[in-house]
């Protein structure tokens, strides 16, 4: 591993060359952009920097993966989650990134061997009883052989064969490189107005350091393919391999290989006698009861991640595979959409949105008078629609919708909590999953009946949060006089003072440390809500999943332009 200066800047020179080539590509693109967008208009230029933004944007994205290919190791990663963050990146930079593979040519199997007996401690040929040396998959983080374990493995576990998973050798220094040089240019940005108000980058720089951490720690992916198997170990729909820890290490990873037939593989699934129509509900439905049943889920499902595994007489189950990435839904999300719909059933565009800022998102500087006018537009033009009725109509309403209130969603400060993040992705993959087995296919009818669960066990929570909020206010009621008197006392005795530098103060730290809230939470959280009420109110459910098409017109229509 390389080591590190006190600056956190790697000392070795390939490292040291690496940490520059960063720092360099950084430094010039944001004096590019430093000049359009702070300089040009100072000076009266503005018009120029509009005219030239798209055409900017674009290209420092297809630099960008250019340098990611060049370098591979974690700037692969970086594209990938930047692609990911429709929240704080415009659709330009996040749509030309969004292909961007592992496209990195693979390690010599004699170093691949080297790492493997250095991190089980035996040679390779006495840990397997054979190793395909050419790798079925070769990423920027490690690449992956198929294998035999030995007699007394397979006798012992009954896995006949793995898919042997060994990190690149040498990935610990570059990822700390990498991380070092993302760190020093979140500082530069910290120091940027503009960016600063609109996005914590250290804290971001830190959440995706997190991630790639736990992906390339085997140990932790070993664990989380357990948990997974474990919550979905009385579904027969689902199948998870096995986990041959007497050959797994924190580099070195050993998973039952279970290949089968790739989910979107539509002729192979024919082939073997099973319509991809009949798929798409059950992946639905399975991807859903991680998300609202057991509250932990696969992050990243896309086809590479899902086979169809054939079982005789007809029947077929989903194995998945690849556990570096999974989400989990915590209680307190689950408590924000509780008030989100104590304030729907309400119409209270308000109580809304402090229910999104109870998840922790809304930063105090947001305009929530503009947020709360966009929905109650949406909620009088589209309030009581179901889906059936939306799909009539005239897309030209919803692109007048995105044009009157697309620039309030794009300045609001935000910046959309990780959890969110990955039950979007995850949403988001299914769906293209599904739309991919079955042209037809509604996803969404596939959430009722969670929606509907998910109503009945929280009714009971609905009718105490309703009745605190009642205590609450009567409380406030019966307290109010005598505080009152005890201001206008010290109002006559001359001891109140007013002051408010610190409260500035602390306004400004709370807006610097605050999460931000983004178009695909507000979009998560009415969509889901009222999913949750369609079931039992049609009306109420249709309103809410309407208001929902704000933020993601949003999202869509800023990508098309």
């Amino acid at each position: 591993m390389a080591a590190a200066g006190a600056s956190g800047a790697p000392v070795d020179d390939v490292s040291r060359a690496r940490y520059r080539r960063i720092l360099r590509f950084a430094a010039r693109n944001l004096a590019i952009e430093w000049w359009y967008e702070l300089v040009l208009p100072r000076i009266g230029l503005a018009g120029v920097a509009e005219r030239t933004r798209t055409q900017r944007l674009t290209r420092f994205a297809r630099r960008f993966h250019a340098l990611a290919v060049e370098l591979g190791g974690l700037m692969i990663k970086v594209g990938q989650f930047m692609s990911s963050r429709l929240d704080v990146l415009p659709p330009e930079i996040t749509s030309e990134l969004e292909g961007l593979q592992d496209e990195v040519p693979p390690v010599a199997f004699a170093d691949v061997r080297a790492l493997a007996e250095a991190e089980l401690g035996i040679p390779l040929d006495r840990a397997f009883a054979a190793v395909d040396e050419t790798p079925i998959a070769a990423a920027s983080l490690g690449q992956a052989h198929r294998a035999r374990p030995a007699a007394a493995d397979a006798a012992e576990t009954g896995i006949h064969g793995v898919v042997l998973k060994v990190q690149r050798p040498g990935i610990d220094a570059v990822v700390d490189t990498d991380l070092a040089a993302l760190r020093r240019v979140a500082g530069w940005l910290r120091r940027v107005r503009v960016v600063r108000e609109r996005v914590d980058m250290p804290a971001l720089i830190e959440e995706f350091a997190q991630t790639c951490r736990e992906e390339i720690d085997y140990l932790h992916e070993a664990a989380a393919s357990e948990r997974f198997a474990e919550d979905l170990a009385g579904d027969a729909r689902v199948a998870v391999p096995a986990v041959l820890w007497e050959r797994t290490t924190r580099r070195v990873l050993a998973l039952e290989d279970v290949t089968a037939i790739k989910i979107t593989d539509a002729d192979g699934l024919r082939a073997a006698g099973i319509d991809p129509a009949e798929v798409a509900p059950v992946f639905a439905s399975v991807m859903f009861d991680q998300l609202f049943v057991h509250g932990y889920f696969h992050a990243d499902p896309h086809p590479g991640n899902i086979f169809v595994t054939p079982t005789g007489g007809g029947s077929w189950r989903l194995t998945f595979i690849d556990f570096g990435m999974m989400g989990e839904v915590p209680p307190s999300t689950r408590a924000g959409l509780r008030k989100a719909l104590i304030a729907a059933a309400a119409r209270d565009g308000r109580g809304l949105v402090d229910a999104i800022r109870s998840v922790g998102a809304l930063l105090p500087s947001a305009d929530v008078a503009e947020l709360e006018r966009a929905l109650a537009a949406l909620f009088a033009r589209f309030g009581g629609m179901g889906f059936a009725e939306l799909r009539e109509v005239d897309p030209r309403e919803f692109r007048d919708f995105a044009a009157e209130f697309g620039d309030l969603a794009r300045a609001m400060p935000f910046q959309l909590p990780e959890n969110f993040l990955l039950v979007v992705r995850a949403m988001s993959l299914t769906s293209g999953v599904c739309s991919a087995l079955d042209p037809r296919f509604n996803l969404w009818d596939s959430v009722e009946p969670y929606a509907a669960q998910l109503l009945r066990d929280e009714g009971g929570n609905v009718v105490q949060d309703v009745a605190k909020e009642a205590l609450d206010a009567a409380g406030l009621a019966l307290r109010l006089p005598k505080r009152l008197d005890g201001l206008i006392g010290r109002i006559e005795d001359g001891s109140v003072e007013v002051s408010t530098p610190r409260l500035d103060r602390r306004l400004s730290r709370l807006e610097n440390l605050a999460r931000r809230l983004g178009s695909a939470i507000v979009f998560s959280a009415l969509l889901i809500a009222g999913a949750i009420l369609h079931a039992g109110d049609a009306a109420l459910g249709g309103w809410l999943m309407a208001a929902s098409a704000l933020p993601l017109l949003h999202a869509v229509f800023a990508r098309g332009r």
